[in-house]
């Protein structure tokens, strides 16, 4: 029997789909990386019964970087980046094992249908999925790769993909290799560059990463934009005549009139129109004319439409809007929520989709009254061929989706029943008045015909006071006419949906990544997001901007990634070849950067108005080990010590805090040591300063402290301190806390496992010798007298923590309370002392309670 694989983009689909296509009849196992699961059964492909396995993979397999030396930041010139620097495509994530798991899934596979999301990246994780598997599936057939599209997870979308395969593009998938390129290249290169000169000048940044993106800064540069304008702004006065009249004698509801001039900017000529209207008491009607109105019902949704909406009437960011939309397509509840495409396709079901949501309680009656009389014909929109608009696919509650969910398909679903409904109507009436010698005018709305407003009421027309009726010729007393100063009023900061709708304008980014652009600036601390999802650019930011627009103005304004995203879209067409459009914007670019780091000094002095110097910021912490001077300590992100007579400053571990450990020194450096803790439940340890930055041994990578140190005798090194193999983690050993006392702990320093034993002792030392069962450094523990809780009363004992029976009920495993990932690990943790410390092939299991919780956590 023939075997098929199918692969789609995240396990929720991969099991979604093969729900529908085995009709219920697939059994399932987890895959090898335990993270996606394999779903099986028997089925007719091409007319024969084959053997199905549906799987998936978690977005991308593959991720691009350079080789191993570029990424070193101290030995590398960013100029080499953009040419020099070969770059290679490394595994997403390591830890999945993605490669592996689909080889071993793909062994024996005679073709594949690849059901990745139907957009450009999808076609390019299409290509990453074939370049692991067909070196290892079946060969002979004809043709063994097949495409599946799709827009929704339903029966009908998902059996009509299956029916029409086609194959995966590779022009698509070229254009993505492109935009990947570019960007890392350009990025990385100003990034590094920006972030190694001003961190080095400047203490209170506030920012671990000064970066630089060919989309990124152009999105910053229009919320700096908007804050100029604000800034520069300067009131002007004008003024404006007020006039009331009435037409009841009773003079119960005086009528405010509009003047025709608007508003005058010199206060004399002003009052000189107020003295001719006052010559009369009587306003004349010279014209009432009505017009019926009609206000258009919404075209489709597409995304940037869902992602305006959502920020500015719900309240959401767009990230936070596209992981809520993703999550309810991947549940079958909404289409697919990347789409540029405004006009439904003339196969679409708008009927079917229009009875699923008869029996919600919110819209059932405008729903049921739009079937009974006739759906009205959507406004045509732009079909920009990728996917349908967004729309519901089935019925849902507040309950099922939990209350974000709820609301934004709350919204999707208004938005699809108002495009079949009829146009709002209404009926227009204005009154020309002459007062004297000038015009005034007032107007009013009333409802002819709701519409489509009766789902989407926020649109509806608001309730005005009614004008009077009057005919041509009736005149109205004039109860007051007065000169009112007023002041021009500045913009306000840009908001979320604003900023989408200009960068839709000018080509920055795409549906799918433009919330990320956002997400980065306001992650790199260059804006804040204020109350109404306002958009305010952080001191930081503005210095940036203005740095870029004084040196090289193309580097902020949206003109050329405008036009790459243009060349880019041509690859993808089949109408520009992939080499000449990313050797022709590298070389831009490359000429770009040239000129910035000759004229850094431009920024520089921005900069230096803005910030303080690196010297002058922090305070005295420890002592530098080559003029032994004190170094100070800058809080601000990126943490970091700075050593002013030496001119040199020494990287940190982030989020936690730092404090001086014991004024101990480092045998290597002589700088004194550190101690990094993430808190009273979190875990710590000591580091050199110096060695942090730069590792004393090859084995050791930069950002490693003393608990990853393989130093063969000191006293703080992993060789000294190091107890055993993480019993969570395949890469940590579990090194003794020496300054946890009296609440003891070892932890691990790759992971944040944390174990927890002898409360209370007096002291806690790592022995010379090793377990003879499982390989581990024996601890002796010294007990109060008082408090002991060895038998007997004994006060010492010297054991193994995970075999010793009579220390295995004072061992207690937990969890480190940790914000963020603390810093970069790696590199080795061989032990020194022969006792096979963190070699797991070696390592002999730990019996009763720490075996107990290894096999649990493992």
């Amino acid at each position: 029997m023939r075997s098929v694989l199918m692969v789609a983009e995240k396990p929720s689909l991969a099991q979604a789909i093969a729900k529908i296509l085995s009709k219920g009849n697939c059994t399932s196992r987890k895959g090898l990386n335990g993270a996606c699961s394999v779903h099986e059964y028997t089925g007719i492909f091409q007319g024969q019964t084959v053997h199905f396995k549906m799987t998936s993979v978690c977005g991308h397999v593959m991720s691009l970087d350079f080789i191993g030396k570029y990424n070193n930041w101290d030995k590398v010139d960013p100029a080499e980046l953009f040419s020099k620097a070969p770059t290679e495509k490394k595994e997403a994530n390591p830890k999945l094992n993605m490669v592996k798991f689909l080889q071993v899934e793909a062994r024996g596979s005679d073709c594949v249908v690849l059901w990745l999301d139907c957009d450009k990246e999808g076609e390019n994780i299409c290509f990453e999925v074939l370049d692991a598997i067909q070196p290892v599936m079946n060969k002979g057939s004809a043709r063994s790769v097949y495409r599946a599209k799709f827009s929704s997870i339903t029966d009908t979308d998902i059996w009509n993909a299956m029916n029409r395969l086609g194959e995966p593009n590779r022009n698509e998938a070229l254009s993505v290799d492109a935009r990947q390129e570019l960007d890392l290249r350009i990025g990385c290169a100003f990034t590094r560059f920006q972030t190694k000169y001003f961190q080095g000048k400047y203490g209170n940044l506030d920012s671990s990463l000064i970066s630089f993106g060919p989309c990124q800064t152009p999105t910053l540069g229009f919320c700096v934009e908007r804050h100029d304008k604000i800034q520069s702004f300067k009131p002007e006065t004008y003024w404006v005549i007020q006039t009331k009249v009435n037409h009841d004698l009773r003079k119960e509801s005086p009528l405010t009139l509009d003047w025709n001039r608007v508003r005058v900017f010199d206060r004399e000529v002003g009052q000189m129109f107020v003295n001719l209207a006052k010559t009369s008491r009587e306003a004349q009607v010279e014209l009432v004319s009505k017009k019926e109105k009609t206000k258009q019902r919404p075209q489709a949704l597409n995304t940037v439409e869902m992602l305006r909406v959502a920020s500015s009437a719900l309240g959401m960011g767009p990230q936070h809007t596209m992981q809520i939309a993703e999550r309810l397509y991947t549940q079958g509840y909404i289409s697919y929520p990347r789409t540029e495409t405004t006009h439904y396709p003339v196969n679409f079901d708008l009927k079917g989709t229009l009875k699923q949501q008869t029996n919600n309680p919110f819209w059932a009656e405008e729903v049921k009254v739009l079937l009974s009389t006739g759906i009205n014909q959507p406004r045509k929109g732009t079909d920009a061929g990728d996917h349908p608009p967004i729309t519901p696919m089935c019925a849902a509650t507040e309950a099922e989706l939990g209350s974000d969910g709820w609301r934004l398909y709350e919204y999707i679903t208004r938005h699809f029943i108002a495009t079949v409904s009829q146009d709002c109507k209404y009926l227009q009436t204005t009154i020309e008045f002459s007062i004297g010698t000038e015009a005034f005018s007032c107007s009013g709305r009333t409802l002819i015909s709701p519409g489509y407003t009766t789902v989407m009421p926020w649109q509806g027309i608001p309730l005005e006071e009614s004008i009077p009726v009057c005919e041509h010729g009736d005149t109205f007393s004039v109860d007051e006419i007065k000169l009112i100063e007023k002041q021009t009023s500045p913009p306000d900061y840009l908001t979320e949906a604003e900023l989408i709708t200009l960068m839709e304008k000018h080509g920055i980014g795409t549906d799918a990544s433009i919330p990320v652009h956002i997400n980065n600036i306001c992650q790199r601390n260059y804006v804040t997001v204020e109350s109404g999802r306002k958009l305010k650019p952080t001191n930081l930011g503005i210095v940036l901007v203005h740095g870029y627009y004084k040196i090289d103005a193309e580097l902020v304004l949206p003109t050329i990634r405008s036009a790459v995203e243009k060349q880019l879209n041509l690859i993808a067409q089949g109408k520009a070849n992939y080499q000449q459009v990313l050797q022709h914007a590298l070389d831009i670019f490359k000429r770009k950067f040239h000129y910035f780091v000759d004229s850094i000094t431009n920024m520089d002095e921005l900069m230096e108005v803005s910030f303080s110097p690196i010297a002058a910021t922090g305070k005295p912490l420890s002592r530098c080990g080559k003029c032994h001077r004190f170094m100070k300590y800058i809080q601000a992100k990126p943490s970091r010590l700075h050593c002013s007579h030496c001119d040199e400053t020494y990287s940190l571990p982030q989020n936690g805090a730092i404090k001086l450990y014991k004024e101990l020194r480092c045998p290597l450096d002589d700088f004194e040591l550190v101690l990094w803790t993430s808190g009273a439940r979190g875990k710590s340890y000591p580091l050199c300063p110096y060695c942090f930055s730069n590792p004393p041994f090859r084995d050791m990578k930069k950002g490693m402290g003393c608990n990853e140190c393989t130093h063969p005798s000191c006293q703080h090194s992993l060789n000294s301190l190091g107890i055993g193999q993480c019993v969570e983690c395949d890469s940590g050993v579990l090194v003794l806390d020496p300054t946890s006392g009296p609440k003891w702990r070892m932890a691990c320093n790759k992971c944040n496992v944390v174990v927890h034993f002898f409360e209370h002792a007096h002291k806690v030392q790592v022995a010379q010798e090793s377990c003879d069962v499982c390989d581990a450094s024996l601890v002796a523990v010294d007990f109060n007298k008082t408090r002991t809780p060895l038998p007997a009363s004994e006060t010492q004992h010297t054991g193994c923590v995970f075999c010793d029976p009579v220390f295995q009920d004072l061992v207690e495993l937990k969890h480190a309370t940790i914000r963020h990932s603390m810093h970069r690990g790696g590199g080795g943790r061989r032990g020194g002392r022969g006792r096979g410390r963190g070699r797991r092939g070696n390592a002999k299991k730990p019996k009763d309670k720490m075996a107990a919780l290894a096999a649990y956590f493992v």
